[in-house]
């Protein structure tokens, strides 16, 4: 009488790993090229810091001119209309939270003003201004 054959139950796992390897590699080389932010140099003040639980919307006017929205961290260039659309939306949902405004420090004080009248026309009651601390020499 011949015995029955034991079946090995073995998974194989290799291409598994050549798989997760390969996304690896993916996720590697693509999370450099995200653009997480905007390009602005703050103007210096001596301003006191402000401490917000909650990460509020943020409006970057850039050295040209060009307005971006984040809400939620990812920066999105608008124009002028969709951005009051936007913020209104977000005021809505979210009363209390400020609006913080950014430009570069080469921006003109009326492109800063145009900005800050975007977010008074969504209905914004809290806006400041963003700056970089001053550097002590």
């Amino acid at each position: 009488m011949r015995r029955p054959r034991k079946v090995k139950a073995e998974i194989n796992v290799v291409p598994y790993i050549d798989v997760t390897l390969v996304l690896l590699i993916i996720f590697m080389i693509t999370t450099p090229l995200m653009n997480l932010g905007v390009d602005v140099n703050l103007p210096e003040s001596d301003a006191n810091t402000i401490t917000i639980e909650t990460e509020p919307a943020v409006v970057n006017v850039t050295a040209n001119g060009d307005l971006y929205l984040s809400i939620g961290g990812e920066y999105e260039l608008l124009d002028a209309e969709t951005l009051q659309q936007k913020l209104s939306a977000f005021v809505k949902v979210n009363q209390e939270l400020p609006i913080m405004i950014g430009a570069d420090e080469s921006v003109s004080y009326g492109q800063v003003y145009q900005a800050m009248a975007i977010v008074q026309q969504a209905g914004a009651k809290k806006v400041g201004l963003i700056s970089d601390p001053i550097k002590p020499e």
